[in-house]
Protein backbone atom coordinates (compact mmCIF):
# COMPACT_ATOMS: atom_id res chain seq x y z
CA UNK A 1 0.00 0.00 0.00
CA UNK A 2 1.32 3.58 -0.68
CA UNK A 3 2.12 6.08 1.42
CA UNK A 4 -0.78 8.45 -0.17
CA UNK A 5 -3.54 5.26 0.14
CA UNK A 6 -2.21 5.18 4.20
CA UNK A 7 -2.86 8.63 4.24
CA UNK A 8 -6.34 8.96 2.73
CA UNK A 9 -6.99 5.87 4.43
CA UNK A 10 -6.79 7.87 7.70
CA UNK A 11 -8.86 10.85 6.55
CA UNK A 12 -11.71 8.57 5.71
CA UNK A 13 -11.34 6.47 8.91
CA UNK A 14 -11.22 9.75 10.97
CA UNK A 15 -14.16 11.11 9.30
CA UNK A 16 -16.16 7.92 9.52
CA UNK A 17 -15.47 7.52 13.41
CA UNK A 18 -17.09 10.59 14.12
CA UNK A 19 -19.89 9.97 11.29
CA UNK A 20 -18.51 13.35 9.74
CA UNK A 21 -19.63 12.42 6.20
CA UNK A 22 -20.73 15.39 3.72
CA UNK A 23 -24.05 14.24 1.48
CA UNK A 24 -22.18 14.64 -1.94
CA UNK A 25 -24.43 14.68 -4.95
CA UNK A 26 -22.21 13.99 -8.61
CA UNK A 27 -23.14 15.17 -11.59
CA UNK A 28 -22.33 13.94 -15.15
CA UNK A 29 -21.66 10.97 -17.27
CA UNK A 30 -18.99 8.74 -19.21
CA UNK A 31 -15.63 7.97 -17.72
CA UNK A 32 -15.59 11.93 -16.75
CA UNK A 33 -17.84 10.71 -13.77
CA UNK A 34 -16.57 7.89 -13.25
CA UNK A 35 -13.09 9.58 -12.13
CA UNK A 36 -15.24 11.60 -9.93
CA UNK A 37 -16.90 8.35 -8.39
CA UNK A 38 -14.44 6.53 -7.68
CA UNK A 39 -12.50 9.34 -5.90
CA UNK A 40 -15.59 10.29 -4.00
CA UNK A 41 -16.23 7.06 -2.79
CA UNK A 42 -13.15 6.66 -1.27
CA UNK A 43 -13.91 9.63 1.37
CA UNK A 44 -17.83 9.60 2.04
CA UNK A 45 -20.54 6.96 2.43
CA UNK A 46 -22.95 9.17 1.19
CA UNK A 47 -22.94 9.33 -2.50
CA UNK A 48 -25.18 10.29 -5.58
CA UNK A 49 -24.70 10.26 -8.77
CA UNK A 50 -26.85 11.87 -10.99
CA UNK A 51 -25.90 10.90 -15.03
CA UNK A 52 -26.48 11.96 -18.58
CA UNK A 53 -29.40 10.12 -20.84
CA UNK A 54 -28.67 11.26 -24.52
CA UNK A 55 -26.02 8.62 -25.32
CA UNK A 56 -27.18 7.63 -29.23
CA UNK A 57 -23.79 5.31 -29.88
CA UNK A 58 -22.53 1.99 -29.31
CA UNK A 59 -24.73 -0.33 -27.35
CA UNK A 60 -26.10 2.34 -25.97
CA UNK A 61 -27.88 3.78 -28.69
CA UNK A 62 -28.79 0.15 -30.29
CA UNK A 63 -30.76 -0.91 -27.34
CA UNK A 64 -31.91 2.80 -26.90
CA UNK A 65 -33.26 2.50 -30.84
CA UNK A 66 -34.44 -0.99 -30.80
CA UNK A 67 -36.35 -1.04 -27.30
CA UNK A 68 -37.11 2.76 -26.54
CA UNK A 69 -35.13 2.81 -22.94
CA UNK A 70 -33.27 5.25 -21.62
CA UNK A 71 -29.45 4.68 -22.88
CA UNK A 72 -27.98 2.68 -20.03
CA UNK A 73 -24.35 3.16 -20.67
CA UNK A 74 -23.38 6.16 -18.76
CA UNK A 75 -25.59 4.41 -15.68
CA UNK A 76 -23.29 1.22 -16.04
CA UNK A 77 -19.97 2.57 -16.04
CA UNK A 78 -21.19 4.98 -12.77
CA UNK A 79 -22.24 1.90 -10.97
CA UNK A 80 -19.10 0.00 -12.19
CA UNK A 81 -17.06 3.23 -10.27
CA UNK A 82 -18.97 2.74 -7.28
CA UNK A 83 -17.90 -0.61 -6.88
CA UNK A 84 -15.68 -1.57 -4.00
CA UNK A 85 -12.19 -3.12 -4.16
CA UNK A 86 -12.58 -5.94 -2.71
CA UNK A 87 -12.83 -8.96 -4.52
CA UNK A 88 -16.63 -8.90 -4.88
CA UNK A 89 -16.47 -5.16 -5.62
CA UNK A 90 -14.05 -5.95 -8.33
CA UNK A 91 -15.40 -9.31 -10.15
CA UNK A 92 -18.77 -7.75 -10.16
CA UNK A 93 -17.18 -4.48 -11.84
CA UNK A 94 -15.31 -6.22 -14.64
CA UNK A 95 -18.79 -8.47 -15.32
CA UNK A 96 -20.98 -5.34 -15.67
CA UNK A 97 -18.07 -3.66 -17.76
CA UNK A 98 -17.82 -7.12 -19.81
CA UNK A 99 -18.45 -6.59 -23.54
CA UNK A 100 -19.82 -9.83 -25.85
CA UNK A 101 -17.35 -10.50 -28.47
CA UNK A 102 -19.00 -12.47 -31.78
CA UNK A 103 -20.32 -12.51 -35.23
CA UNK A 104 -23.96 -11.89 -34.06
CA UNK A 105 -26.13 -9.53 -32.57
CA UNK A 106 -24.66 -9.39 -29.20
CA UNK A 107 -21.58 -8.49 -30.58
CA UNK A 108 -20.46 -5.28 -28.60
CA UNK A 109 -23.17 -5.30 -26.04
CA UNK A 110 -22.34 -4.81 -22.43
CA UNK A 111 -23.42 -7.10 -19.89
CA UNK A 112 -24.45 -4.05 -17.40
CA UNK A 113 -26.21 -2.48 -20.27
CA UNK A 114 -28.69 -5.62 -20.98
CA UNK A 115 -28.77 -6.55 -17.10
CA UNK A 116 -29.57 -2.82 -16.80
CA UNK A 117 -32.61 -2.64 -19.45
CA UNK A 118 -34.10 -6.22 -18.34
CA UNK A 119 -34.61 -4.85 -14.78
CA UNK A 120 -35.94 -1.91 -16.21
CA UNK A 121 -38.42 -4.04 -18.60
CA UNK A 122 -39.22 -6.31 -15.43
CA UNK A 123 -39.69 -3.69 -12.70
CA UNK A 124 -41.25 -0.27 -14.68
CA UNK A 125 -39.26 1.99 -12.41
CA UNK A 126 -35.79 3.44 -13.32
CA UNK A 127 -34.88 4.36 -10.27
CA UNK A 128 -35.81 1.14 -8.11
CA UNK A 129 -34.16 -1.15 -10.98
CA UNK A 130 -31.02 1.12 -10.66
CA UNK A 131 -31.03 0.74 -6.87
CA UNK A 132 -31.49 -3.38 -7.35
CA UNK A 133 -27.99 -3.20 -9.67
CA UNK A 134 -26.39 -1.22 -6.97
CA UNK A 135 -27.39 -3.76 -4.37
CA UNK A 136 -26.08 -6.53 -6.32
CA UNK A 137 -23.11 -4.42 -6.88
CA UNK A 138 -22.26 -3.69 -3.42
CA UNK A 139 -22.18 0.06 -4.94
CA UNK A 140 -20.87 2.34 -2.27
CA UNK A 141 -23.45 5.13 -3.81
CA UNK A 142 -26.59 5.49 -5.61
CA UNK A 143 -27.01 6.17 -9.28
CA UNK A 144 -29.43 7.53 -10.96
CA UNK A 145 -30.45 9.32 -14.58
CA UNK A 146 -31.23 13.50 -14.68
CA UNK A 147 -34.31 12.30 -16.74
CA UNK A 148 -36.75 9.29 -16.90
CA UNK A 149 -37.05 10.26 -21.08
CA UNK A 150 -34.19 9.44 -23.55
CA UNK A 151 -32.84 12.70 -24.76
CA UNK A 152 -31.22 13.81 -27.84
CA UNK A 153 -28.69 16.21 -28.01
CA UNK A 154 -27.91 19.09 -30.58
CA UNK A 155 -25.88 21.19 -30.62
CA UNK A 156 -24.51 24.45 -33.11
CA UNK A 157 -21.38 23.82 -34.75
CA UNK A 158 -19.38 26.48 -36.96
CA UNK A 159 -17.38 24.50 -39.45
CA UNK A 160 -19.20 21.11 -39.08
CA UNK A 161 -18.31 20.93 -42.69
CA UNK A 162 -14.78 21.31 -43.47
CA UNK A 163 -15.62 22.56 -46.99
CA UNK A 164 -17.47 25.52 -45.16
CA UNK A 165 -15.33 27.10 -42.02
CA UNK A 166 -17.78 29.77 -41.27
CA UNK A 167 -21.07 28.39 -41.70
CA UNK A 168 -22.72 27.57 -38.05
CA UNK A 169 -24.83 24.09 -38.53
CA UNK A 170 -27.10 22.15 -36.50
CA UNK A 171 -25.91 18.60 -35.19
CA UNK A 172 -27.59 16.20 -34.14
CA UNK A 173 -26.84 13.20 -31.67
CA UNK A 174 -24.24 12.97 -28.66
CA UNK A 175 -21.90 10.50 -30.76
CA UNK A 176 -22.16 13.10 -33.71
CA UNK A 177 -21.26 16.10 -31.27
CA UNK A 178 -18.54 14.12 -29.83
CA UNK A 179 -16.53 13.89 -33.06
CA UNK A 180 -17.24 17.17 -35.42
CA UNK A 181 -14.61 18.74 -36.67
CA UNK A 182 -15.80 21.83 -36.06
CA UNK A 183 -16.39 24.70 -32.83
CA UNK A 184 -19.22 23.75 -31.07
CA UNK A 185 -21.30 27.02 -30.10
CA UNK A 186 -24.06 26.05 -27.89
CA UNK A 187 -25.85 22.29 -27.05
CA UNK A 188 -29.54 22.21 -26.15
CA UNK A 189 -31.85 19.30 -25.83
CA UNK A 190 -34.20 17.59 -27.48
CA UNK A 191 -37.53 17.70 -26.10
CA UNK A 192 -36.22 21.08 -25.04
CA UNK A 193 -37.95 20.84 -21.74
CA UNK A 194 -37.16 17.72 -20.03
CA UNK A 195 -38.43 16.29 -16.95
CA UNK A 196 -36.08 15.65 -14.17
CA UNK A 197 -36.29 13.04 -12.04
CA UNK A 198 -37.73 13.81 -8.94
CA UNK A 199 -34.88 11.66 -6.47
CA UNK A 200 -32.29 13.70 -8.40
CA UNK A 201 -33.39 17.33 -7.78
CA UNK A 202 -34.44 15.77 -3.90
CA UNK A 203 -31.44 14.60 -3.42
CA UNK A 204 -29.37 18.10 -4.86
CA UNK A 205 -31.56 20.31 -2.76
CA UNK A 206 -30.67 17.58 0.37
CA UNK A 207 -26.65 17.53 -0.17
CA UNK A 208 -23.91 18.94 1.69
CA UNK A 209 -21.28 19.55 -2.06
CA UNK A 210 -22.46 19.07 -5.38
CA UNK A 211 -19.86 18.20 -7.85
CA UNK A 212 -19.93 18.89 -11.37
CA UNK A 213 -17.88 17.21 -14.20
CA UNK A 214 -15.18 16.40 -15.12
CA UNK A 215 -16.14 15.21 -18.40
CA UNK A 216 -17.35 15.92 -22.21
CA UNK A 217 -17.89 19.16 -21.72
CA UNK A 218 -20.74 19.82 -24.19
CA UNK A 219 -21.77 16.06 -24.11
CA UNK A 220 -21.95 14.90 -20.28
CA UNK A 221 -21.29 18.25 -17.98
CA UNK A 222 -23.29 21.04 -19.72
CA UNK A 223 -26.85 18.98 -20.64
CA UNK A 224 -27.48 18.90 -16.39
CA UNK A 225 -28.01 22.89 -16.78
CA UNK A 226 -30.22 22.08 -19.46
CA UNK A 227 -32.54 19.80 -17.44
CA UNK A 228 -35.14 23.33 -15.73
CA UNK A 229 -36.29 21.63 -12.77
CA UNK A 230 -32.22 20.06 -12.27
CA UNK A 231 -30.80 23.06 -13.25
CA UNK A 232 -33.65 25.10 -10.66
CA UNK A 233 -32.38 22.77 -7.80
CA UNK A 234 -28.83 23.15 -8.61
CA UNK A 235 -29.15 27.04 -8.22
CA UNK A 236 -31.58 27.37 -5.11
CA UNK A 237 -29.88 24.74 -3.26
CA UNK A 238 -28.10 25.33 -0.05
CA UNK A 239 -24.84 22.62 -0.95
CA UNK A 240 -21.83 23.74 -2.36
CA UNK A 241 -20.87 23.87 -5.30
CA UNK A 242 -17.30 22.35 -7.00
CA UNK A 243 -16.72 22.54 -10.32
CA UNK A 244 -14.05 20.26 -11.70
CA UNK A 245 -11.98 20.88 -14.76
CA UNK A 246 -10.51 18.28 -17.52
CA UNK A 247 -7.01 17.97 -17.72
CA UNK A 248 -6.75 18.51 -21.48
CA UNK A 249 -8.89 19.67 -24.23
CA UNK A 250 -11.15 16.85 -25.43
CA UNK A 251 -10.54 16.15 -29.34
CA UNK A 252 -13.73 17.33 -31.45
CA UNK A 253 -15.61 19.35 -28.65
CA UNK A 254 -13.33 21.31 -26.95
CA UNK A 255 -10.08 21.85 -29.40
CA UNK A 256 -8.03 24.52 -28.56
CA UNK A 257 -9.95 25.36 -25.03
CA UNK A 258 -8.51 26.92 -22.19
CA UNK A 259 -9.84 26.05 -19.11
CA UNK A 260 -11.50 29.41 -18.26
CA UNK A 261 -13.14 29.26 -21.27
CA UNK A 262 -14.51 25.78 -20.28
CA UNK A 263 -16.23 28.19 -17.24
CA UNK A 264 -16.93 31.00 -20.01
CA UNK A 265 -18.96 27.65 -22.07
CA UNK A 266 -20.94 26.75 -18.97
CA UNK A 267 -21.97 30.16 -17.68
CA UNK A 268 -23.19 30.90 -21.04
CA UNK A 269 -25.42 28.08 -20.98
CA UNK A 270 -26.41 29.04 -17.20
CA UNK A 271 -25.84 32.45 -16.10
CA UNK A 272 -27.26 32.23 -12.97
CA UNK A 273 -25.63 29.70 -11.58
CA UNK A 274 -22.44 30.04 -9.53
CA UNK A 275 -19.56 27.87 -7.65
CA UNK A 276 -17.75 28.14 -5.28
CA UNK A 277 -14.45 25.98 -6.03
CA UNK A 278 -13.26 25.34 -9.63
CA UNK A 279 -10.67 22.23 -9.26
CA UNK A 280 -7.82 22.19 -11.75
CA UNK A 281 -4.61 20.46 -12.07
CA UNK A 282 -2.11 23.27 -11.88
CA UNK A 283 0.01 20.79 -14.96
CA UNK A 284 -3.07 21.96 -16.96
CA UNK A 285 -3.30 25.67 -16.35
CA UNK A 286 -0.73 27.67 -18.42
CA UNK A 287 -2.66 31.02 -17.39
CA UNK A 288 -3.65 30.64 -13.46
CA UNK A 289 -4.80 34.45 -13.44
CA UNK A 290 -7.09 34.05 -16.59
CA UNK A 291 -8.77 31.09 -14.88
CA UNK A 292 -8.94 33.06 -11.42
CA UNK A 293 -10.51 36.05 -13.24
CA UNK A 294 -13.07 33.57 -14.24
CA UNK A 295 -13.82 31.06 -11.58
CA UNK A 296 -14.62 34.95 -9.70
CA UNK A 297 -16.96 35.53 -12.05
CA UNK A 298 -18.73 32.78 -11.09
CA UNK A 299 -18.37 33.40 -7.92
CA UNK A 300 -15.63 30.83 -6.56
CA UNK A 301 -11.75 30.42 -6.14
CA UNK A 302 -9.24 28.12 -8.09
CA UNK A 303 -8.13 25.22 -5.96
CA UNK A 304 -5.01 24.02 -8.11
CA UNK A 305 -4.06 20.15 -6.82
CA UNK A 306 -2.39 17.21 -8.72
CA UNK A 307 -4.96 15.20 -9.42
CA UNK A 308 -3.66 13.48 -13.10
CA UNK A 309 -2.23 9.90 -13.28
CA UNK A 310 1.35 9.64 -12.49
CA UNK A 311 1.71 7.79 -16.42
CA UNK A 312 1.01 10.93 -18.59
CA UNK A 313 -2.43 9.69 -19.51
CA UNK A 314 -4.79 12.57 -19.50
CA UNK A 315 -6.89 10.51 -17.18
CA UNK A 316 -7.67 11.59 -12.92
CA UNK A 317 -5.68 9.66 -10.51
CA UNK A 318 -8.85 8.78 -8.04
CA UNK A 319 -6.74 8.47 -4.48
CA UNK A 320 -5.33 11.91 -5.93
CA UNK A 321 -8.10 12.98 -6.87
CA UNK A 322 -9.98 11.87 -3.45
CA UNK A 323 -7.14 13.53 -1.51
CA UNK A 324 -8.18 17.30 -3.35
CA UNK A 325 -11.83 16.58 -2.79
CA UNK A 326 -11.39 15.67 0.95
CA UNK A 327 -8.85 18.62 1.42
CA UNK A 328 -11.67 20.83 -0.44
CA UNK A 329 -14.71 19.90 1.17
CA UNK A 330 -12.75 20.68 5.22
CA UNK A 331 -11.60 23.84 3.41
CA UNK A 332 -14.49 25.06 2.55
CA UNK A 333 -17.23 23.74 4.26
CA UNK A 334 -18.68 23.41 7.66
CA UNK A 335 -16.48 21.53 9.86
CA UNK A 336 -17.60 18.14 11.19
CA UNK A 337 -20.18 17.03 12.01
CA UNK A 338 -21.71 17.59 8.57
CA UNK A 339 -25.36 17.32 10.32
Amino acid sequence: MTIRSNRLRRLVGARTNRGAQPKVVALGGGMGLSASLAALRRITGDLTAVVTVADDGGSSGRLRDELGVLPPGDLRKALAALCGDDDWGQTWARVIQHRFVSEGDLHGHAVGNVLIVALWEQLGDHVQALDLVGRLLGAHGRVLPMSAVPLELQAYVRGHDPARPDEVSTVAGQATVALTPGEVQSVHLVPHDPPAVPEAVEAVMDADWVVLGPGSWFSSVIPHLLVPDLLKALTETKARRVLSLNLAPQPGETDGFSPQRHLEVLARHAPKLAFDVVLADEAAVPDQSSLCDAAKRLGGTVELAPVAATDGAPKHDPELLAAAYDRIFRMHGRIGPWR
